[in-house]
């Protein structure tokens, strides 16, 4: 067991070691903790844990050492090297749920309030932005959508509409790859005492650490890069301001009902070890696989940070490790010369997610994006003919054979 004073240089150390606790019964990894409940020694020992923060063993809506691992090892990538106000290495407080909604649902509704707005842009994940119009639209909370790449259309926002206490961020966004400056929205922000809040589950903290930029709650759907397998649904909630999340955030987090489960924390705790070689393969594969499609005939557009062609390639290099994992390119011919590529894979697996060892490709418009009108879709860069792409682990010429077999 590490010890817990020493701070790890590199980033795929603390992913194998990170957050990791003592077993009493000396188990090398993590036991899955599959209890309900959990007994107390004496009444004193009881009120203790209830009035203490750590409530990893009371009762497994409130925390469970399974949990506590994962989101302990989560907190150290993303404040990894990075220090706090008072110089000292940033401390982070995560909470771990059952999907990356939920996580997201946590986030908004602990610190936003009926007659409040989100200011936030376009090309969002579906399920984000149907939860923002649609969920707390009902409850409302509005959105303002604006595109956030541009500082003077943030800040022109920002100004007229006092109601607007919540920035949201979403880089690399689904499906299209817009990359916002984090460095610089959340600057505007701040200088309006705003809430910042970012998606960085494309990124992964090995490729982008949003805490870097002052922000002030990061999160993650795990069941992507994370857990890198595909073998468990869950998302996670970051924040720095250990106070609120110690109180109001996680009192959301408990009364919401959507903690994670013992066994899906596990499942991400292990594959969360081999993070750094997995993010390593999958950039190389990306690129390899984005500059292979840029010269094919049969491709319309490339939609990839690492190429000098996307427009928002420069931010993405200045904020990201390496331009990730994930890419979308159109097909020349529209939805049935899309259909046509996607029937004749043969080792790409046409799935919706992404993050998982394989390929894994998908059709945003029919797809993530269904539930978005046609007219808001395309508007917003995901058109018909839009493939999005999770590029895997396989070996990169097995994937470009494949591809190119399927665009013949």
């Amino acid at each position: 067991m590490v010890n817990k004073d020493i701070q790890l240089k590199g980033k795929g150390t603390v992913a194998v070691h990170g957050g990791n606790e003592p077993d009493p019964n000396y188990a090398h990894l993590t036991p899955i903790y599959a209890s309900s409940t959990f007994y107390f020694d004496t009444a004193e020992q009881g009120m203790e844990r209830f009035a203490g923060e750590d409530k990893t063993r009371i009762y497994s809506r409130w925390g469970n050492p399974s949990f506590k691992v994962a989101e302990q090892k989560i907190a150290a990538l993303e404040a990894h090297g990075i220090t706090g106000a008072d110089g000292k290495p940033l401390q982070l407080k995560a909470l771990l749920h059952a999907s990356g909604q939920a996580a997201m649902a946590t986030m908004f509704l602990s610190n936003l309030s009926a007659g409040d707005k989100v200011l936030t842009h376009y090309s969002l994940y579906g399920g984000t932005q149907e939860l923002l119009t649609k969920v707390l639209a009902e409850n409302n909370i509005e959105t303002v959508i604006t595109d956030l790449r541009d500082p003077e259309l943030a800040a022109a926002a920002i100004k007229a509409d006092k109601a607007i206490k919540l920035v949201h961020i979403e880089t690399p966004a689904n499906p299209t790859l817009q990359c916002v400056d984090l460095e610089m929205i959340s600057g505007i922000a701040k200088q309006h005492q705003l809430l910042v809040t970012v998606d960085n589950t494309f990124a992964t903290p090995y490729l982008q650490q949003p805490f870097r930029y002052d922000v002030d709650y990061v999160f993650h759907s795990t069941t992507k890069f994370l857990n890198g397998h595909g073998t468990a649904i869950g998302g996670v909630l970051l924040g720095k301001d250990l106070e609120k999340m110690n109180s109001r955030v996680w009192k959301w987090y408990v009364l919401l009902g959507g903690n994670s489960n013992p066994f899906d924390a596990f499942m991400l705790t292990q594959g969360m070890r081999t993070l750094e070689l997995r993010m390593e393969r999958h950039c190389s594969n990306a690129m390899a696989v984005a500059q292979h499609l840029d010269n094919h005939a049969a491709i319309e557009q490339v939609l990839y940070t690492g190429l000098p062609s996307h427009p928002d390639h420069t931010v993405a290099m200045k904020q990201m490790k390496h331009p990730g994992g994930m890419l979308s390119f159109e097909v020349k011919g529209g939805v049935e010369a899309g259909k046509r590529f996607i029937n004749r894979l043969q080792i790409c697996t046409r799935a919706v997610s992404l993050g998982t060892v394989d390929t894994l490709i998908s059709h945003p418009a029919s797809m993530s994006h269904a539930g978005i009108p046609k007219a808001e879709r395309e508007k917003y860069g995901i058109t018909d003919g839009l493939i999005r792409m999770s590029v895997g682990i396989e070996n990169i010429e097995d994937i470009i054979a494949d591809l190119d077999n399927a665009l013949q």
